[in-house]
């Protein structure tokens, strides 16, 4: 494997690492929200079967 080429894996594979840790510190920043709200009521569903199913 040239030099080059392990450079790019190394690049592309540090750019999703950083863009999943991302996605997961909004997810822990919405969820400790709503913790701090007190919101951990499910919403309903809005639609044809709102009044149906619940979620």
């Amino acid at each position: 494997m040239g030099p080059e080429f392990h450079l790019q894996l190394i690049s592309e594979r540090t750019s999703r690492l950083r863009a999943e840790a991302a996605d997961y510190r909004r997810a822990r920043e919405v969820q400790v929200h709503r913790e701090s709200t007190g919101d951990t009521s499910a919403k309903r569903r809005r639609g044809l079967f709102g009044k149906i199913i619940s979620s």
